[in-house]
Order: structure tokens, then sequence, then C-alpha cells
């Protein structure tokens, strides 16, 4: 609707975890890196955690974008409501491993004898559990089993473990303890800080078509950090919406109290957002607002529909 009147040629804004619109901080690079390192290197296990909507999914995106250039045999597991069994059919099926009604102990066999296929070729095969905070303690010790499939120097299958804060505090129940001690890296997403803000939205507005013209001034894009604490889905929604008023009033650049407006729609308008993430809560409230934007940001991904700048080549793993 307004691609146009701003001289766009694609939703810059879209909350979906499109890999071209990775946004590449100091933090974002480390954990790029700490991912890559442990995939070649076959540390065997990996942990990425992250405050919800701070790009994890994202980057595994593009991630799982470069293991598929490397031609690296990679599973997805995106739905962590499963319960052992069909974690493990789920897991084999996307490797692309006929198993059909084979017994667990044949099911794990036939994986063991094709990671070593793999293996002796000079390859290698990549699980990915996204939303792992949700995994029972029963998968999660299954994940764990899956570590020892290995050579005497080497682990077959690298794993990558990505949830939001609660899957750290769960590793540290006592019946998680041999899990957590099997994790080699961990890697972590952070928000957005000013000055980041500010270059995350040029260049989402820049790889969207944008010609350099300025859309949200300086005070626009103040606003739009105080209001989404520097939370980068929490930004898409913002800006998607503030270029939508601005189409609508004929504006060519997003002015604060369209910012304003737009936040109180959303309920985040609130006085002084910035105080209110991080000033202690009183025992007696229960409102957290992380949790608020937390639902907010769920609600705006069944309203959306998905429209990858590739990573660096590297060697062939």
């Amino acid at each position: 609707m307004y691609k146009e009147f701003f001289g766009l040629r694609a939703n810059p804004f879209n909350v979906n975890p499109d890999p071209r619109y990775l946004f590449l901080t100091r933090h974002t690079e480390e954990a790029l890196a700490c991912l890559t390192y442990g995939i070649q290197s076959r540390k065997g296990f990996v942990l990425l955690t992250g405050e919800v909507g701070t790009g994890k999914t994202t980057l595994i995106n593009k991630l799982m974008e470069w293991l598929r250039l490397q031609q690296v045999a990679t599973a997805f597991i995106f739905n962590s409501r499963m319960d052992t069994s069909q974690f493990l059919d789920f897991m084999m099926a996307d490797f692309g491993i006929p198993c059909e009604g084979q017994s667990k102990s044949q099911l794990l066999q036939r994986l063991y004898n094709w990671l070593l296929d793999r293996y002796r070729a000079g390859e290698t095969a990549v699980l990915v559990v996204d939303e792992a905070q949700n995994l029972t303690d029963e998968v999660l010790e299954e994940i764990r089993m899956l570590t020892n499939l290995e050579t005497f120097t080497e682990k077959l299958l690298q794993i990558v473990l990505v949830g939001q804060p609660e899957l750290e505090q769960r590793l540290k129940q006592p019946q998680l303890r041999q899990l957590r001690q099997r994790l080699t890296l961990r890697a972590k997403t952070h928000p957005l800080n000013l000055e980041e803000t500010r270059s995350y939205v040029v260049q989402r507005l820049r790889i969207a078509g944008s010609n350099g013209e300025p859309i949200f001034d300086s005070d626009s894009i103040l606003a739009l950090f105080r209001y989404s604490q520097g939370i980068p889905r929490i930004v898409n929604l913002l800006c998607e919406h503030c270029l939508v008023s601005a189409f609508v009033d004929q504006k060519k650049t997003v002015a604060v109290d369209v910012v304003d407006s737009v936040a109180r729609d959303f309920d985040l308008a609130d006085g002084n957002a910035a105080a209110a993430m991080t000033a202690p809560v009183p025992a007696s409230d229960k409102f957290d607002l992380v949790e608020a934007l937390r639902t907010l940001a769920t609600l705006a991904d069944r309203l959306r529909q998905s429209e990858p700048q590739d990573l660096p080549k590297e060697r062939k793993l």
C-alpha cells in the first residue's frame, strides 16, 4: 500500500525472520561466529538464547541458509511441543532418512549409519531446535543422548539449541545437569542500543529499496527506541504502522508525533517506557511489560505473511 509512495520495492518491516534483513551488531556477529565455529569444529552442542523478539530465529535462518550453500545436511525443529517419538520422527524426515514403521532402536541405528557415511565422506549434519525452552525433560534427555553418536574423536551430529532465557534456567535443574555439561559453546542475542536502532531502521529501508532519503527523523528514531527498548520485533511493528499512518497523511517523513500515536495504539505509550522496563517492580504488582511486549509480538506474527544477502562464503565443512 505505501511501498510506491516511499519508493520501496518490498515491505521493510515485516516481522517474519527474513535472513536478508539480518542486522549484524557486535553481539550478533559474535553469536553467528560462535555457531559457525561450533559446527565447523564439530563441538557437538551449541546453545543460543535471547529475549523474545531479539532476532534469534532470523539469525538461525541466516545460519541455515549458509549451511545449505555449503551443502550441509540440516534438520530444523520449529515445533517444540512434541513427545520423544514425534521428535525423532520429525528429525529423521527433515534429514530425508526413510524410517517408516521402524522401532526406536532401528531408527537410531539407521541414523548412526547415515551419520557415519557422511563423516567418511568428510561431511557433517546439523540439527537445529528452535523454541527449546518448551521441550519436555524427556525430549531434552533424548537430544543429549544423540550426542553419544560419535567416533573416538568427534561428534557425528552437531546440535544447536535455541530458546528464550527460560531455557538457561531450565538447564540449571539437577535432572538436566548432564545436558548442561555437554554444552560446549553458548551464544546470545541482545536488544539494540540507540545507535544500533537507528542503523537497523536505515538498513531495512535500504534493503527494501529506499534511495537514502530519510523517512524517520532523529526524534522519531529516539521515540522508536524508547518505546521498543531496542527489541527488533517491536521496532518492526512500530515502523510498519508508522509508515501506514504517514502514507495516509501523505507525509514523506515520519515525525515523532506519529510514533507517539502508534505507540499509544499498542499501549506502549505509558509516559516512560524505558523506566518501566528497568525500574524494580513491587512484589504486589504482577504486571510485566516484557511479557506484554511478547504477547504483542506474537499477535503481530499471526497477522503477517512472509515476504537471503548471503553470508560470506567460507570453506566447505
